[in-house]
Order: structure tokens, then sequence, then C-alpha cells
């Protein structure tokens, strides 16, 4: 087959998975096939049709010392898996064994769906690797709490990985009493792993996780955008030498601000490679071997059979196509905020939550997850929300590394949740 009709198999495929079903887009793509009457051996035999072959399997990669391998891409369900079973089943038609929920998603109906699903399928389980986490957990009586909850709501004697920590911010929440309790959790058989979830000071947080011996797994945000801070790629190779399973999240790195032109210019270009940016987004994370998954929110079939199309794609990113990413990341930096909360909070001790706050205006404006931009705006204490729009930004602006009008976008916050 030459390069150009590989090409266009692999266009067709892109296309179909992102917008029809898996039997459908195996179809047009060329994947199945039947046999035909001057195939058949016995010319006195209608020739019956041929079963279509088992649809790919998503690649597995080692999650760290784990010895564990689980599927490169993983079902994110911060959605109500309740009504959404189909999702769970088309993820695992994929081969999608890694399933990350959390005590808070949906209000408890992400982890409910799954208990629903393994209620139906209880034969399933030994498939899956599920992970959860202790959100907003204050302490161990907290973590333990959520930990049995999880337990009872997905119908499951055990989790795969619990991170008891949902959004560390600091490597010092990592005590020694924290690694007792984990040490617990796993000779009573109620956890196989242990690890934590960071959505602020990044490198930080792994760097310091590189220095013990007791995590075993961790997911950080880590996308095209990130990629370029060299503490955060140190960071990151120190975890992978310590042999930490890295998990990337928010990878399509979405900003607080919608960057209209910048974005089509985008478009347009991974459109001609054959991509949606949202696959090119994927991909670049995943050619970063030192990451043992990708989790994606896949709230659809159609999102499932975009995001899996884009890793059976073995066509890998140019530099010309990281040069693209790079110089967006650049011109756009001023709509995202990179969580380097420790900024932030040296210039502005009594207002902690600005991080937190960019986080939801990024639900809000490029997610369209409104709702639950204001539900967790309502949880910040009412004086510190009272003080948003009336502090004085102007120092945490000139140490911004990414020159974010913080002034402009907490005011915008708080006029879109109040």
């Amino acid at each position: 087959m030459s390069s150009g009709e590989n090409r266009i198999d692999r266009r067709q495929f892109l296309k179909t998975t992102a917008t029809a079903g898996v039997a459908y887009a195996f179809t047009s793509a060329g994947f199945s096939k039947k046999a035909s009457v001057a195939e058949s051996t016995d010319a006195n035999t209608v020739a019956q049709p041929q079963p279509n072959p088992p649809a790919p399997y998503v690649p597995r990669r080692k999650l760290g010392k784990t010895g564990v391998e689980v599927s490169c891409l993983s079902l994110g369900t911060m959605f109500n898996l309740v009504e959404s079973q189909i999702v769970l089943e088309k993820s695992l038609q994929w081969g999608l064994n890694y399933w990350d929920t959390a005590n808070n998603y949906a209000g408890g109906n992400s982890e409910l769906g799954i208990g629903k699903f393994l209620a139906s399928h209880p034969e399933r389980r030994k498939e899956l690797f599920i992970v959860s986490k202790a959100s907003d957990a204050r302490g161990l009586e907290d973590i333990e709490k959520r930990l049995q909850t999880s337990l009872k709501r997905m119908n499951t004697d055990y989790i795969d990985l619990y991170y008891g920590v949902h959004a560390l911010s600091n490597p010092s929440q990592l005590t020694d009493e924290l690694k007792k309790w984990a040490e617990s959790a796993k000779k009573r058989k109620l956890i196989r792993f242990f690890g934590f979830s960071t959505h602020q000071n990044m490198a930080r947080c792994l760097a310091g996780a590189a220095k013990l011996d007791w995590i075993d797994a961790l997911m950080t945000i880590y996308n095209f955008r990130l990629m370029q801070i060299p503490e955060m790629q140190a960071a990151v190779e120190a975890c992978h030498k310590a042999g930490i399973g890295l998990i990337a999240m928010k990878t399509q790195a979405f900003g607080q601000r919608l960057e209209g032109d910048q974005t089509k210019k985008l478009a347009d270009h991974f459109l001609q490679r054959g991509f949606t940016p949202g696959q090119a987004k994927i991909k670049i994370v995943l050619q970063d071997e030192r990451i043992a998954s990708a989790c994606v929110g896949m709230e659809s079939v159609a999102l499932v059979n975009s995001s899996v199309a884009a890793v059976l794609d073995r066509t890998e990113l140019t530099r010309h196509d990281k040069k693209v990413f790079d110089e967006f990341a650049k011109i756009t930096c001023s709509g995202y905020c990179a969580g380097c909360d420790e900024i932030c909070s040296s210039v502005l001790p009594e207002l902690a939550c600005v991080s937190d706050v960019m986080r939801y205006l990024m639900y809000y404006n490029s997610y369209g997850q409104r709702d639950r931009a204001r539900e967790l705006f309502a949880k910040i204490p009412a004086d510190a929300r009272a003080r948003l729009a009336q502090a004085d930004y102007s120092r945490a602006e000139a140490l911004c590394p990414q020159r974010l009008p913080i002034q402009k976008l907490m005011s915008e916050a708080v006029r879109k949740f109040a």
C-alpha cells in the first residue's frame, strides 16, 4: 500500500470513529470483510459471512513500578454515569480498562454509575483498573470515610489506585501519618496502590513525590503548554526515574478565555494533517513515553470513539507540528493559568483561592460546565469571595509567567459565579 493510500485510510478512520458507532467505523475504514461465493472452497455451498475481526484494543503501558499495564487512554468520568452506561460499555470494547472517578464527581453519580455497571456485570471487575479520589478530605478520618463510601457506591471490595489527596498543592501534605494510612488500606486489601492528584504547583509536588518511596502513581495536569516549562520536565523525569506511574490530565489545555482566531489557525493546521485539534493534543502527550496514560473526559460515545481513533492511529506528530503547538502556547499564554499557585499565594496570602478560581473559570468558559463552576465557587469562604473583586493584583500580575490579567479574570469570575 502506498503512503498516499495509507493516509486516506487514516483520515477516513479518524473521521468515522469521531462521528459514528464502533461497528460502522470499522466497516467503513476497511476493518471488516465478508466472504463471497467465489471465495468459497465448495461451489455447492452458499458462502456464509465471516465474523468481523475483534476491534483493536487501545495499547497498554506499564504504570511505573506497580508492574500493572493500563490503557494509555483512560476514561475520565466527571459526569453522571448512572445515565451514561453505554459510555462504560463502549470504553471496554476499545480496551479502556482505566476508569478514573472521584468521590465528588457528579454529586456521587459517577461512582454510582460504575457501581450500577458492576452490579449488572460483576465478571468484568477483573478487567478494570478503577481509580478514585478522596475529594475535599480534611484529614485521615475523612479519607477513610470517603474510601468506604466509594467502595460501597461502586459495588467493589477494592479500588486499584486511590488518590488519598485530591488536588495536592504542597508536598508537605504527604505526611508520615498519610503513609501509614496508605499502608493500612493496602494491608486491609481495600486499595492496591496509593497516590495523589495535583492541579497546583505541579512541578513542586512531583519533585517532592519523587523523593518518597511510597507513592505508586499520581495524576498531574500535563499538556502541550506545560511541556515547555523546564521545571515541569525535570519533575516528570524525576518521577519517571523513581518508578512513579504518571497519568496526564487536562490534556486539552483549555484556558480561562477562548482564543478566537488563534484557535482557528491551530484547528486548520491539524485538520490538514488529518486530525482534530483535540486528537492532536492527546497524541502529543502520549508521544512522551514517560506518561502511562492520558485521562480524557469522555461524556459520549462520539468522544470515546474520537479519542480512541487518535490513539490507534500511529502517525506521529512532526517537529513542525510541535512548533505549531509551541507558537500557539506562547501567543495565547495570557489566557491559560499554569497552576503556579505559590506565586499568587506569596503576594496574596489572604486569597489562597486565586488558582482555584482560575480553574473554575476554565470549567465555565471552556468546558461549558457552568453549574459545576458555580457550585465549586460557592464552597470558597464568603469573606474570601467578597474580597476577590476588590483586591490589588498588580504584584501578582507582574510576577505571573503567563502574563495573566488576574484582576480582570477575578472580576469576571465574581460576575459570572454570583
